[in-house]
């Protein structure tokens, strides 16, 4: 007995380059566990610095920070992702802005 193969066409790709002025470059703000802050002290300043954020999300990235030592709090252009890194460590966090 013989079987029909079906073909399948697959979509070429197109790849698309360009250098642009950096403006849109993407940062993430990565915050590290210190054992100094509670939970709701996190979830305050979460709250209040990086924009949108919600206090179920807060509490989510404060617990993967207690239990995973770490998590991406932000992701953004770089003018925001050090601001609001800048404000994250004036608040007592450990932070790092990633490039």
């Amino acid at each position: 007995m013989t079987q029909a193969i079906e073909t399948i066409d697959i979509p070429g790709i197109k790849e698309v380059s360009d250098l642009g002025t950096g403006e849109d470059f993407e940062a993430a703000v990565i915050v590290f566990n210190c054992d100094c802050h509670t939970y709701q002290q996190v979830i305050s300043l979460f709250c209040q610095i990086i924009p949108g954020m919600t206090p179920p999300h807060a509490f989510e990235l404060a617990w993967q920070i207690d239990h995973r030592g770490s998590a991406i709090v932000f992701q953004g252009d770089i003018k925001s992702a050090e601001t609001i890194g800048k404000k994250l460590a004036e608040g007592g966090l450990r932070v790092e802005v990633r490039y």
